[in-house]
């Protein structure tokens, strides 16, 4: 095997015979096992009951709103030019915000808000600030340097004027979807960006005192090859943005109808993939980044590799994130909440989600209420994606269990992840070894009760 590999772990012919179709566990049990059996009276009782325990709140706002397609993406989006569809969308928003807010105690301060997309600055500066000031008039929002408010930007559609705007309102980073800088495959997936954009770009954003930048790229793209994405990296570190996440591209054209777009044959081939993602991860670790685990990289000093240092770094719906204490509410089309131990998912379409709000109810449509057993594996999945370990008396402590035998089937599924270096046992304990960091979703699966229910072409491919 290439000596380069070995000194990261990374083992390119173990990840080709353990790649298969699984989970990213940004929660557990996973969106799949949602029902409708919770619905908007349901979520209601549990986060009113949820203010007895005053944790603090985290908010995510989906803004669906595209002015373009990009042709590899699979988010809720809707590419549109519509104002009066955009405004009947921000009525709707600013009215679930305000029915959400009068649920829970405004004791509760909102430590994190992200806006997500679609591409929140689609938005124009007054509906947007509308929008944030129906958040500042519905919940009681941090104002300190400890908030965590962050935005995804599009960097085409932002200049100057517009970061200084966002800063007026609170916003205090940045998530910048990147993608690639090779022009070539930037024309393949129809988004043109050149880099000397978003070089200025960041640049005006840091001298505006945003704290933490993020770039998201991804690797599996058109036209992408080894060397066209080390200069897309070359670009990336010249940069240095703290926070970067490195994507496999999933081509799913049956599921995502804007992937029909791209031709098959331009497509890297899996070795392809796999040569770029482990000289991405070489480069990133020797330029001194810390591999935070599955696609997230963080500078040493960024919140995140310090809560992975200081335990309270967490998986969630926007995949890793700090403020584990924090529960989450979701707002706007498609978004998910968890609080106490109930999810809950709004409708995933729009007319759906409008027409829900309009009726005067919240547009919660499917979700699950989390059972002790669930409790129980949701934090050895979350320990082992996190912090690349377990502890069995921590679980023992935690649940009032006997780690052994309440998991001996998993433990004996174990062995052969073992025999390949996967992970190291101890007599009460579980350590992923550098080789398994780049298989923690398939690590986690073993202790999945639900696995075997779930059509396995649902999930994507790890690699």
């Amino acid at each position: 095997m290439d000596t380069h590999h070995c000194e990261t772990g990374f083992d390119p012919e173990l990840i080709t015979r353990y790649d298969g179709r699984g989970p990213r566990y940004t929660s557990y049990p996973t969106a799949l096992q949602f029902t409708p059996d919770v619905d908007a009276d349901t979520y209601s009782e549990n986060a009113r009951n949820s203010n007895s325990a005053g944790l603090p709140l985290s908010l995510y706002v989906h803004v669906p709103f595209c002015e373009a397609l990009c042709y590899y993406c699979g988010c809720n989006k809707i590419v549109t030019r519509n104002a009066a569809r955009v405004a009947r969308y921000i009525d709707a928003l600013c009215r679930e915000i305000e029915m959400q807010g009068g649920l829970f105690d405004r004791s509760r301060v909102v430590e994190q808000i992200h806006f997500g997309g679609g591409t929140p600055t689609y938005l124009n500066a007054e509906q947007l600030d509308r929008v944030f000031g129906q958040l500042r008039d519905s919940f009681s929002l941090d104002t300190s340097e400890n908030r965590q408010f962050s935005i995804e930007v599009d960097p085409r559609t932002v200049d100057r004027e517009r970061l200084e705007e966002l800063t007026a309102l609170g916003f205090n980073r940045l998530s910048l979807g990147i993608q690639d800088f090779d022009p070539e495959v930037q024309q393949a997936i129809n988004r043109i960006q050149p880099v000397g954009s978003v070089e200025q770009l960041v640049a005006d954003a840091r001298e505006l005192g945003f704290d933490s930048i993020s770039f998201d790229l991804i690797y599996g793209l058109p036209r992408q090859d080894p060397e066209r994405f080390a200069r897309t990296l070359d670009a990336t570190l010249a940069i240095r943005p703290e926070r970067l996440s490195v994507y496999n591209y999933a081509h799913l054209p049956d599921r995502f109808r804007s992937q029909r777009l791209i031709s098959e044959a331009d497509l890297p081939s899996a070795a392809g993939k796999l040569e770029i993602l482990g000289a991405t991860i070489q480069r990133l670790t020797d330029a001194g980044y810390v591999y935070i685990g599955m696609d997230h990289f963080a500078l040493p000093d960024d919140d995140l590799a310090e809560a992975q240092r200081d335990g309270s770094l967490q998986r969630n719906f926007q995949g890793y994130s700090t403020h584990w204490h924090c529960e989450l509410i979701g707002l706007g089309v498609s978004s998910i909440g968890s609080i106490g131990n109930v999810y809950a998912q709004n409708a995933v379409k729009t007319q759906d989600y409008e027409e829900l709000i309009e009726s005067g109810t919240l547009p919660v449509r499917k979700g699950m209420v989390v059972d002790y057993d669930d409790q129980i594996r949701s934090a050895i999945i979350q320990s082992l994606m996190c912090y690349d370990k377990l502890s069995f008396s921590q679980i023992e402590r935690a649940f009032d269990i006997r780690f052994r035998e309440y998991f001996a089937n998993e433990l004996a599924n174990l062995d052969v992840m073992e025999a390949d270096g996967l992970l190291e046992r101890g007599e009460g304990s579980i350590r992923i070894l550098p080789r398994g960091r780049y298989l923690l979703r398939n690590i986690a699966m073993v202790f999945d009760r639900y696995l075997g229910n779930t059509p396995v072409e649902r999930f994507s491919k790890a690699i």
